[in-house]
């Protein structure tokens, strides 16, 4: 293991590895002292990207092993951001736009599928506030805010699919298709978006 590694890294390198640890057996690749590991766990526990299980034994009383969280496994490198887009990309080479067209309609159906089963209200202020909530369980970091005339106005600063929808427009004109069937009671306009430049992805919805 490099010597360049900070505790903490080296401690998400440990568990990465070994995949469960004790207090002990971590203790076995440092030479500072216990205190000093513990406090880089805490913090680590902190930061959410470890865990502590107790182990039972018959004798004595319960120890704890540290594992990573599936944030902790997120800190080392992985293909997530660039093999959704490079898999497009070969289908688009081998089958045509068109297949990527259909495929990404698909999946904007099974948002749709996936977002009226979960909201509960006809009411266009109720239904907007159930969508966002349920896109930022999945990344997004959405604002709304109700104007003086009346409109609701939606702010998006974070697109968890940005390399996507920088390629692929459909993915944003999908995603206003499916606002409009969603809230099939108001209409909506698009003002801006973060793929054309912006900082931030915005929307009014007016009711009808």
């Amino acid at each position: 293991m490099s010597k360049k590694m900070s505790p903490k890294q080296r401690i998400l390198h440990l568990l990465k590895k070994n995949h469960s640890m004790t207090i002990e057996g971590i203790m076995e690749h440092f030479t500072i002292s216990e205190v000093a590991v513990r406090k880089h766990i805490h913090e680590l526990e902190k930061q959410g990207l470890l865990t502590k299980q107790a182990k039972k034994q018959s004798i004595g009383r319960p120890y704890y092993q540290y594992i990573l969280t599936k944030a902790g496994h997120g800190t080392f490198p992985n293909q997530l951001k660039t093999l959704p887009l490079d898999l497009l990309k070969d289908l688009e080479e081998i089958q045509g736009s068109e297949v990527v067209n259909d495929l990404l309609k698909k999946r904007m159906q099974r948002e749709i599928d996936y977002y009226e089963s979960l909201i509960t209200s006809e009411s266009l202020a109720e239904r907007i506030n159930q969508v966002i909530h349920i896109q930022n369980e999945n990344g997004y970091l959405i604002e709304v805010e109700k104007t003086e005339q009346g409109e609701f106005e939606i702010r998006n600063y974070n697109c968890p699919i940005l390399s996507i929808a920088s390629k692929y427009d459909q993915i944003c004109e999908n995603e206003i298709n499916m606002l409009e069937q969603l809230f099939s009671n108001g209409t909506v306009s698009v003002h801006s978006l973060i793929t054309k430049g912006s900082h931030v992805c915005k929307w009014t919805i007016k009711k009808l």
